[in-house]
């Protein structure tokens, strides 16, 4: 069989290629060779990915609940990825793998391809979690729940992890505190992060469970992980940009897209499964893991925002309003609505 010099032509560069890295093309090409063809199963790892669904109880929809877990972990990390390339875009790797330092330029297009990829993600998770709300016989939820005590969704690192790298962690410090904490160190910050106080036990102030369980295993890691991103959020990546990308109509427009995800829409669908399960009308209903949802969830009580310069000051004091009157409204109208 003649070689094509458009075989030859891709050979050669592989042969440099490898030869940059020190290593044997042929090395390479035999492997090649002795290598079996891949299938479907056995890349996306099927027969492992449906082995990961272990319930603790017999109720058939207990497999839903761990199921859309799983897919959001999984979107999460879609999520973070994306953040990655986006907070690292601007470092430069030489071919070999060597970290060659910083530059000051921010690619536009793709800061906008990659904000347009993450806000689709949350998209998908906020109109899929109608699964959550109305894909489980209630009566088998709240039996099953209670033998996850006291585990919960709460304890998520992902999604403190996109919290994290997304903003200046001054905007996630508990509302009370916001003021008096905004020129403090970073790790100061993040030790009175929001969510801190969604694990309380309200009767004696001390940490449910579910909080200690989870800052043992990742707090440390979060604040490693703050001294990484917190240079190069996502706020910190748009601060380098030109003033002209700076006024980017797209740009401008996917920022707020993410805030509002992130800070209003996700925690707004939890809100509304919560109240659609938990509420009987009494207001003390606790969610899994003795979190109090009623205080934690509404995103009009924690009043979130990544970005407030990229918001007017009539929107961010009805921050989060409209969409929890929305849902107030439909409650009462199904009869599940709690009472303040």
């Amino acid at each position: 069989m003649e070689i094509s010099s458009e075989i030859k032509d891709r050979l050669e560069q592989l042969s440099k290629k490898y030869a940059a890295i020190g290593q044997d093309l042929a090395s390479y090409l035999d492997g090649l060779i002795y290598a079996n063809p891949i299938t479907y199963w056995d890349y996306i790892e099927v027969d492992a990915l449906l082995s990961l669904q272990k319930p603790k109880t017999d109720f058939p929809d207990e497999k839903i609940f761990i199921v859309y877990h799983q897919i959001t972990e999984l979107y999460f990390s879609l999520i973070l990825h994306e953040l990655e390339q986006v907070c690292h875009n601007g470092k430069i790797i030489s071919e070999t793998g060597q970290d060659l330092g910083w530059n000051d330029h921010l690619d536009l297009e793709f800061f906008v391809e990659r904000l347009k990829r993450i806000n689709m993600y949350f998209e998908t998770l906020t109109k899929s979690f109608e699964v959550m709300r109305f894909g489980m016989e209630k009566d088998q939820f709240t039996k099953f729940r209670m033998s996850l005590l006291s585990s919960s969704g709460f304890q998520t690192a992902a999604y403190r992890q996109i919290e994290i790298a997304c903003t200046d962690l001054k905007h996630l410090v508990v509302e009370d505190r916001r003021e008096t904490l905004k020129d403090a160190d970073i790790h100061e910050q993040l030790d009175n992060i929001y969510w801190r106080r969604g694990a309380i036990v309200e009767d004696t102030g001390e940490k449910a469970l579910t909080l200690k369980d989870f800052e043992k295993k990742y707090l440390q890691g979060f604040h490693d992980f703050a001294d990484e991103y917190q240079p190069i959020n996502i706020w910190k990546k748009y601060k380098t940009l030109t003033a002209r990308d700076k006024e980017n109509e797209t740009l401008i427009s996917e920022l707020r897209a993410l805030d509002i995800h992130v800070n209003v829409n996700w925690p707004l669908v939890h809100f509304r499964t919560a109240v659609h399960y938990l509420s009987k009308g009494t207001g003390d209903e606790k969610g899994t893991g003795g979190t109090n949802w009623q205080k934690y969830l509404p995103p009009r009580f924690q009043r979130r925002i990544f970005y407030p310069q990229l918001w007017s000051e009539k929107e961010k004091n009805e921050w989060g309003k409209k969409w929890v009157e929305e849902v107030l409204a439909d409650s009462i109208k199904t009869g599940s609505a709690f009472r303040k």
